[in-house]
């Protein structure tokens, strides 16, 4: 599996990971900075910047946004608090 860059420390060390005893949905982690979000597969779209089918829903302890795995844009949709999906 290829790394992507982490949109926390943008350092090229970002990895997703499936463990439904951890979660339903998918865990990306940094192993630079150990940022850790997660995403529901379901909501993808079109990246506004770059036009590819690889923009996804990423959500934090403080924040939901969308994010591109093609050119590492990233757009805030809402600050969460401490609300993550699980």
């Amino acid at each position: 599996m290829a790394s992507q860059i982490c949109p926390q420390c943008k350092a090229d060390s970002f990895y997703w990971k499936l463990d439904e005893d951890e979660s339903p949905l998918i865990i990306w982690d940094c192993g630079h900075c150990q940022y850790r979000a997660f995403e529901n597969e379901s909501d993808e779209q079109n990246c506004s910047k770059c036009g590819k089918k690889s923009e996804s829903k990423l959500k934090d302890q403080e924040k939901e946004y969308w994010w591109c795995s093609n050119c590492n844009e990233t757009e805030l949709i809402k600050t969460t608090g401490n609300n993550v999906y699980n």
